[in-house]
């Protein structure tokens, strides 16, 4: 394997498992320093949870999951079909000792220490994509803020409480209340059941399947490639190189290895040391016809909906549902997004929808991600973002690809350590 060999110990190759955006931002910003790519992918671009979610680049809302009132609402709400939140009887006990853990760190101090860890990559995340679309990505990002939409006063006051106490933790965030009328005159979709509304400023939102399809001319436009229905069955160490076979028999060979497969992570991941354990939490999208132009992104944190802007309708997504990645849609999951936003939001052909869509988001136990080196020298993993693999796929790209070619682990790194 003398052709990959090092180069005053930098990397010469990459192999990339995972043609979402996290894997192929890790592409790109490797190709920046020098390294030469290959994408492989079980089924192809933006097959997983990069293609039908709300597009949202949203670091004033990117919140851990292990908010401890999510404990609370789970346990109401486990056995209801129409929750947005939602665990299928199971007889997998992987799968509930996952939800024990979540359920552990389901307070305070872990989602505080989930909070700092954010924010480095909130603080850099935006500009991360501004560095791609200006280096050819062509899919452009739109600068909106996002609006909460809440039934009272009181409601809205929960997400403001939460807001500012990712503002005590160091981040820089613009929101300002909003009365039922204005609320009405931004969002002429918006019901007289929404009487209060949080505007957060700063943020942008993106087609996503689009920009990661972008994404991935860009990689191959720099020389890389990209191998569709390649599916993993094993990986080997050599001294100098790994090697990654498919199921049928094809090998690609590099001296590094990134791990970028989502949901999947943990089937390949736990063979070579990673410890933090990453489940699908499953989201649901659909477009649905306007019949007048939306202004921007529309939150309904009550009942878990996020809707954006998308080629001339409304993209709606919701519902966070633990199972199985490979389970096929549920219509029932559609219906309930329907049925519980249909009060809040008028002027959607909700009878007319199309590109009904699921995809696998790669949720932790503890509300952080998992970026960095395994115990196998040359391997490392890029996942766990549950809700923001979009928002934080490019600022993961661009640590990971400076913790490959230096070989020193970026502060920012350190709490998102596979092995923790």
């Amino acid at each position: 394997m003398g052709d990959l060999d090092r180069i005053d110990g930098v990397p010469r190759s990459a192999i990339v498992i995972g043609a979402g955006v996290v894997g192929l931002s890790t592409a790109w910003f490797l190709q920046e320093r020098g390294v030469g790519v290959t994408v492989v992918d079980r089924e192809g671009i933006a097959a997983g949870s990069s293609w039908g979610n709300a597009g949202w680049l949203s670091p004033g809302l990117a919140i851990p999951l292990n908010e401890p009132g999510v404990l609370r609402y789970g346990l109401r709400t486990l056995l209801d079909r129409q929750a947005p939140l939602h665990v299928p009887p199971s007889p997998d006990p992987r799968l509930w000792s996952f939800l024990a853990r979540f359920a552990a760190n389901c307070t305070g101090r872990s989602w505080t220490r989930a909070v700092e860890a954010n924010l480095p990559l909130n603080v850099e995340c935006l500009e991360a994509f501004d560095v791609l679309t200006a280096n050819g990505v062509d899919a452009p990002t739109v600068e909106a803020p996002i609006t909460a939409a809440f039934e009272t006063a009181d409601q809205a006051a929960g997400l403001i409480t939460e807001l500012r106490r990712i503002g005590e933790a160091g981040q820089d965030i613009s929101y300002t209340r909003l009365t039922a009328a204005e609320l009405a005159e931004r969002f002429p979709q918006a019901t007289a059941k929404l009487g209060a509304g949080v505007r957060i400023d700063g943020q942008r939102y993106v087609d996503p399947g689009r920009f990661t399809e972008s994404l991935a001319r860009a990689v191959v436009s720099r020389g890389g490639t990209i191998r569709h229905r390649f599916e993993v069955a094993s990986l080997r160490a050599h001294r100098h190189a790994l090697s990654v076979r498919s199921t049928t028999g094809q090998t690609v060979n590099a001296n590094a290895v990134v791990l970028a497969t989502g949901a999947w992570l943990g089937n390949l991941g736990r063979k070579w040391g990673v410890k933090a354990p990453v489940r699908a939490g499953r989201g649901y999208s659909f477009t649905v016809p306007t019949d007048r132009p939306v202004s921007g992104p529309l939150y309904l944190p009550d009942i878990r909906v996020a809707c954006t802007p998308y080629r001339g309708g409304f993209r709606v997504a919701g519902t966070m549902e633990f199972r199985k990645p490979d389970a096929p849609l549920d219509p029932d999951r559609i219906a309930a997004i329907v049925d519980s936003a249909r009060p809040f939001l008028t002027g959607l052909d909700w009878d007319r929808r199309t590109d009904e869509w699921v995809g696998s988001r790669p949720v932790t136990t503890d509300g952080r991600h998992v970026i960095g080196a395994t115990s196998t020298p040359g391997l490392y993993v890029a996942g766990g973002h549950g809700m923001w693999g979009l928002t934080h796929g490019p600022v993961t790209g661009r640590l990971l690809a400076e913790h490959i070619t230096t070989g020193k682990q970026p502060e920012a790194l350190r709490p998102f350590d596979p092995l923790r």
